[in-house]
């Protein structure tokens, strides 16, 4: 290869990381504005979650027997059906998630279905199509001090630099236009960060074979005190 050539590929190198930068940038100032515009949420991953940020967090899960097993066997939930497991007892894990997903009008099954070539390709589809089964189990809500919550518990189970993105986004919005939801969102950050640090890895679970538990049996092998208990407010040393 050419010096010229070289140079050229350096120079668009270059573009296409200034590119990156400002589309994150700009999905970054969206989600300050309004943090329920999830699609930015996405645009900012991309931004964020590079293929370093995603190897250490490669990392971290091999450290967790439960994680290792998912990045050898990389199980998915695979297409959700609403329909199918709305007939399960509501107290039941599948049961309480399709009546969530019901009363927040999502509907999961909708979402594309992303590929699992490899590991870091896992990493992504996995935590991807779970994320609204770890509101189900932490028993955070899809607000925004529930979605707040959410991410400090993904920000205390591994290093996740989205997560704090969208927190430091959400806090931003809080200062300029929401100090009235201020104290419920705070208590949602503090609270989720308590539950992640007490509870088991949630990276790797086989939530699909799992529909059918009772939800408490499921949290409480998980170590899981839900968002809304008092128990989860202690401190974690």
């Amino acid at each position: 290869m050419t010096d010229e050539m070289l140079s050229v590929r350096s120079v668009r190198e270059r573009l296409r990381t200034i590119e990156r930068a400002a589309l994150g940038l700009s999905a970054y100032s969206t989600l300050v504005r309004d943090p329920n515009k999830l699609e930015k949420v996405f645009a900012l991953r991309d931004h964020v979650a590079d293929e370093a940020t995603l190897r250490a967090m490669l990392e971290h899960f091999r450290k967790d027997a439960r994680g290792r097993d998912a990045l050898a066997a990389r199980p998915r939930i695979g297409r959700v059906n609403l329909d199918t497991l709305a007939t399960l007892p509501a107290d039941t894990l599948g049961g309480a998630f399709a009546r969530n997903m019901r009363a927040y009008n999502l509907d999961p099954g909708a979402l594309p279905v992303r590929e699992s070539r490899d590991e870091l390709s896992f990493l992504d589809a996995h935590l991807y199509e779970t994320h609204d089964v770890w509101h189900t189990v932490t028993g955070f809500g899809v607000d925004v001090a529930g979605e707040l919550g959410l991410q400090a518990f993904y920000a205390a189970q591994f290093p996740a630099k989205l997560s704090y993105a969208i927190m430091s986004a959400g806090l931003l919005n809080t200062m300029l236009v929401a100090m009235h939801d201020a104290d419920r969102r705070m208590d949602a950050i503090a609270e989720g960060w308590a539950i992640g640090r007490r509870a088991k890895p949630f990276f790797g679970v086989r939530w699909a074979d799992w529909w059918s538990r009772p939800l408490r049996e499921v949290r409480e092998e998980l170590d899981v005190v839900p968002a809304g208990t008092s128990r989860a407010q202690v401190a974690v040393g």
